[in-house]
């Protein structure tokens, strides 16, 4: 994988120069662990939405995504009802896709239930977790992007694919693919030492 040496001196990831908004997006959250409920949710739901898309576009409209779906707190949108699709489809700030909207709606209520099943979201995500030493290529989909999405299919969870279940589990930290020179890669592997994941 490239990296790109930025005009402050910092050797990044070359997928993130070309915007501010990535840069900061791959300074401080992307392949970071992330343990909380809500976050992982809030992701899962946001990678929905991008299939087709660029991130970029997805993240700029991010704080308009978590005004319109209360935050992305998980029992709050599974009450969502037949008025909220309405109003979300006329929302202009996010994107206006019957099928991903519908989507978040039954993911919450089937988040409740893997909750119920688990313990937590972080809980059942985390079993996924990338256990071999990754070889820094990048790639669409891995063995446990397909087994996630796969695990999630089965619990009725909507456009959650395996490529897209793989972005998400980049951003999360279940993978580390920060390249081998970016200053942020041992920075993500300091915190993953660092991480007490549930019911472990």
């Amino acid at each position: 994988m490239k990296t790109v040496e930025g005009p402050d001196g910092v050797v990044r990831c070359a997928w993130c120069m070309g915007s501010p908004d990535y840069i900061d997006y791959h300074d401080h959250e992307w392949g970071f662990p992330v343990v909380d409920d809500r976050r992982l949710f809030e992701k899962l739901c946001l990678e929905g939405f991008q299939a087709g898309l660029s991130w970029l576009t997805i993240l700029r409209k991010r704080e308009n995504f978590r005004a319109a779906f209360a935050n992305f707190e998980i029992d709050r949108v599974a009450a969502f009802t037949d008025a909220d699709v309405d109003r979300l489809l006329a929302d202009p700030g996010i994107v206006r896709h019957r099928g991903k909207i519908e989507a978040v709606i039954n993911n919450a209520a089937r988040a409740q239930e893997l909750i119920a099943e688990a313990g937590s979201l972080a809980a059942f995500v985390w079993q996924f977790e990338a256990k071999e030493p990754h070889d820094l290529v990048l790639r669409p989909t891995s063995p446990e992007s397909e087994a996630l999405s796969k695990a999630l299919k089965k619990r009725g969870w909507r456009f959650v694919g395996p490529t897209t279940v793989y972005a998400f589990m980049q951003a999360m930290g279940l993978v580390n693919d920060h390249a081998a020179e970016c200053a942020s890669r041992g920075k993500a592997i300091e915190l993953r030492k660092s991480v007490r994941l549930p019911g472990r």
